[in-house]
């Protein structure tokens, strides 16, 4: 069975992560985010793990979230890992890199100007890079639709 890793800081870009989530209800699903307590999980999520939320404007935090991010991908190792966003999905974007796992970066759907700082460092990293936003096509950043 292949194992997903979903991952997002809270906020819209968790209510975004949890409505992709029933197209991994064939997988194992493990759900990671910047909530202290385990938030309202899908059915099909295995295993949920909380890491500390962070901006740019903390380094040091940033820095421990990119810690604990690379355990969780190294403890779980996952085959696939799906994120909408923020500094966490960064992180888990890059360790997936590292760790052999088939990236996918969504950027939000907020992201209506420009896709996001963490996106634009992402789209490096990951395998599919995405927008909800058919004018933020690139050669390297595709558009299916939105999620909301």
């Amino acid at each position: 069975m292949t194992k997903v890793l979903a991952i997002s800081s809270q906020g819209g870009h968790w209510i975004q992560l949890k409505r992709i989530c029933p197209a991994f209800e064939q997988s194992s699903l493990v759900m990671v985010s910047t909530f202290i307590l385990p938030p309202s999980l899908p059915n099909s999520c295995t295993n949920y793990y909380s890491v500390v939320d962070a901006s740019r404007w903390n380094k040091l935090k940033l820095i421990k979230q990119a810690c604990q991010v690379f355990l969780v991908i190294r403890k779980e190792k996952p085959d696939k890992i799906i994120t909408t966003g923020a500094s966490v999905g960064l992180w888990a974007i890059i360790a997936g890199r590292l760790f052999g796992a088939k990236t996918i970066w969504l950027d939000s759907i907020a992201n209506f100007e420009q896709i996001s700082l963490s996106g634009r460092l992402a789209k490096a990293f990951a395998h599919i890079h995405m927008t909800q936003w058919s004018h933020l096509i690139t050669s390297k950043t595709i558009y299916k639709g939105a999620v909301i």
